[in-house]
């Protein structure tokens, strides 16, 4: 991979297809059978949605994962080409299940989902020379502490490659599933992330504090430069040497909450490359958070 064209963000992480149930109605049948209002295919995973909602906002963005030579894999690759992200960094990894996951999104936004282990991408490591020599202005680990982004060794590798190479390092985060990486492991790249956005479920994970405030301080003091603490429909806290503020949500009809993270991400980045101080970064992220949860999938 390589800076040719510009390549403004790399999104390093997963890629998922999932199937999306609305409105899941229990057993309405008696018989086994079950209704829902709508039943739909979307891409998902942390890095394609990034990728693709920046590509939505005019960015060059590209994308660092791994899928498999099947169905799936094949569906991965092409939406990206068609939305315009650069897919050099997407590796067709044989022996690797494109994971698919079962997503139940309840009327009210809500949702639980259903993932295995193809998830854990056994055998894939993202290329450090790679992110290395990208040319991005950012480098965004999309899901940090779940695979391909699990193993402390490679977070370590990819985090120093892409400070060496100039870009900012953003990290949005996980609770670990199968490999439980403890954030311990990963101390001494912790300065060189320029921004973290834990949810306020991770943040009490990483932390084992249950204050918000105390939970933004210590991984202040960590090392991490800049915090982002998402907090749902409150909207966020944010962090900084010297600055402590909140914003709150947009309120807006909710239909699915899935990659509402993701969207904040990405906005977040947008206004980052505009040049945005902190507060315009978290104010493009809330919007394009609540853009996204007016529809179904993390993208239109």
């Amino acid at each position: 991979m390589n800076g040719r064209g510009g390549m403004e963000v790399l999104c390093v992480g997963q890629a998922v297809v999932d199937c999306i149930s609305r409105g899941v109605q229990g057993d309405p049948l008696g018989n086994g059978k079950t209704r829902a209002e709508s039943i739909t295919l979307n891409l998902g995973g942390d890095a394609v949605n990034e990728s693709f909602v920046l590509a939505s906002m005019g960015r060059r963005a590209g994308l660092m994962c791994a899928v498999g030579d099947d169905l799936a894999g094949r569906f991965v690759r092409q939406e990206a080409e068609r939305r315009g992200v650069n897919t050099e960094g997407v590796t067709t990894a044989y022996g690797i299940v494109t994971p698919v996951a079962n997503m139940f999104v309840g009327l009210d936004g809500s949702r639980s989902s259903v993932t295995s282990r193809a998830s854990m991408l056994e055998g894939y490591v993202p290329d450090v020379d790679a992110v290395r020599s990208s040319g991005a202005r950012i480098v965004s680990l999309a899901s940090l502490f779940r695979a391909p982004l699990d193993q402390a060794d490679t977070v370590c590798a990819l985090v120093r490659a892409a400070s060496e190479s100039g870009a900012a390092v953003c990290a949005d985060t996980k609770i670990p599933t199968y490999r439980p990486m403890k954030i311990e492991e990963i101390a001494g790249i912790l300065p060189l992330i320029d921004y973290l956005f834990p949810n306020e479920t991770e943040a009490a994970y990483l932390t084992g504090c249950r204050d918000l405030d105390d939970m933004g301080e210590a991984l202040l003091d960590m090392g991490v430069r800049h915090v982002v603490i998402k907090t749902g429909e409150q909207g966020c806290r944010a962090y900084s040497a010297g600055e402590r503020f909140s914003l709150p949500a947009l309120s807006v009809p909710v239909v699915d909450t899935t990659g509402a993270g993701d969207n904040f991400a990405a906005g977040f980045m947008d206004e980052l490359l505009r040049g945005g101080d902190m507060m315009a970064c978290c104010g493009r992220g809330l919007r394009a958070a609540a853009d996204s949860i007016q529809h179904l999938g993390a993208t239109v």
